[in-house]
């Protein structure tokens, strides 16, 4: 299985990490585009490393940035396989970073953008025991349809989404807040207006106060 790697940044304290927060970036970008993002959740989390791993495959548009499944076939049943797959490899990710540092799944939160929301959402969803939290940027919940079969866990997620987004619809963030409270996960979501497909610096104060909540 592919072994994953990227840029990390270790506790602000100095000290011994308490917590894990793995930066899950979007399809075609790498590891470095997600990990300053750190330097901002770390005033709220100064004992937490985060590790930004570049996405298991080369990016099929972007040939210096990786993707976590394919975008070429868009069939839902596609996306669906594709996200699964990635699942597998990041799962086995996580497992040893949170084993490198003593920590365990209590101590995790995922952090993903558009692509890495759609992996993050998939894992945390199916990972047991569960995780402390999720934040997904400007994502979508791929596969609604099979959590009646398949959730295993409920974690509390925050989506944020631009109101403006013309790569993932806006309109996603409602249905993965809908489709997530009927299986009773409890979510935070966050409309940014007159925002596209990026992050800006209220959603990066939102995630950071819902990382705090659950993580600090």
């Amino acid at each position: 299985m592919t072994t994953l790697s990227g840029p990390i940044r270790a506790p602000r304290s100095g000290g011994k990490a308490k917590q894990l927060v793995v930066l899950l970036h979007g399809w075609g970008a790498d590891g470095p585009n997600l990990i300053d993002l750190a330097d901002m959740f770390a005033q709220n989390l100064p004992d937490a490393q985060f590790i930004a791993p570049n996405a298991p495959f080369p990016c099929e548009a972007n040939p210096y940035g990786y993707q976590w499944f394919s975008l070429m076939d868009r069939q839902p049943q596609h996306m669906f396989e594709g996200v699964g797959n990635a699942a597998k490899t990041l799962n086995q990710f996580l497992d040893e970073q949170l084993q490198s540092l003593s920590l365990d799944n209590s101590k995790l939160a995922l952090v993903g953008f558009s692509q890495g929301t759609m992996a993050a959402l998939h894992v945390a969803l199916r990972r047991l025991p569960a995780i402390a939290c999720v934040v997904g940027f400007s994502g979508s919940l791929i596969g609604a349809e099979a959590l009646a079969k398949e959730i295993a866990a409920r974690p509390p997620v925050c989506l944020i989404h631009g109101n403006a987004d013309d790569v993932v619809p806006f309109a996603a963030m409602g249905h993965a807040q809908e489709a997530l409270k009927q299986h009773g996960v409890d979510i935070a979501a966050h409309a940014r207006p007159f925002l596209g497909h990026s992050i800006d610096m209220d959603g990066i104060r939102l995630a950071g106060e819902f990382l705090k909540k659950y993580l600090g």
